[in-house]
């Protein structure tokens, strides 16, 4: 019979119950502040005719990636005011890029930079998904068939949990991506 030979891992607890299974905000006040990042991404399905309005910037309510952009980035900043046990954090840098991907997916990627006790997933995964929603509302009068998914945490660092990565890696990094340690400060611009 084998035996194994690492002791099992310690059972993860779920941080925002208590004792008693009650919801409650995690108590971060004594970890240290450490440099963080988190990068998500969502994917957005539609017709290839839809997609080619957007690259060629027709759509009838305007620039659908500025203003997916500009809203990805406002819904991270308002991360804490959306999901109900989430610190509200300052932000250092919030990214959110878009890379085609043909014949009929565009691909929303959002990086958060801060410094705090606790991390930026949150304010990634928001971006990413209010950015997709985005492009959903302004491409919807002419397709209502476009999916959104999946939405997924690709990376994160720093913490006392360190770094993640995503198993399957993490799709194509769109233009302007830097390779190098997202937490070297010469990549964070």
């Amino acid at each position: 019979m084998n035996q194994p030979t690492d002791p099992a891992p310690p059972e993860k607890q779920l941080t925002h119950l208590d004792a008693q299974g009650q919801a409650q905000m995690v108590h971060v006040g004594e970890k240290p502040i450490t440099r963080r990042m988190a990068r998500a991404s969502a994917v957005v399905q539609m017709q290839p005719e839809t997609l080619q309005l957007i690259q060629q910037g027709r759509v009838s309510k305007g620039e659908v990636l500025a203003v997916a952009r500009v809203a990805g980035i406002m819904a991270a900043k308002r991360t804490g005011q959306l999901i109900p046990l989430c610190h509200p954090l300052v932000l250092d840098q919030v990214e959110v890029h878009f890379q085609v991907q043909e014949p009929d997916r565009l691909r929303v990627e959002a990086t958060v930079h801060l410094q705090g006790r606790t991390g930026a997933e949150m304010e990634a995964l928001t971006a990413a998904t209010v950015a997709a929603l985005t492009i959903y509302d302004m491409c919807k009068g002419v397709d209502r068939r476009m999916r959104i998914g999946p939405v997924q945490l690709e990376e994160k660092h720093g913490g006392r949990s360190g770094s993640w990565q995503r198993e399957n890696g993490p799709g194509p990094a769109p233009q302007g991506e830097e390779a190098e340690d997202p937490l070297d400060e010469a990549s964070r611009k």
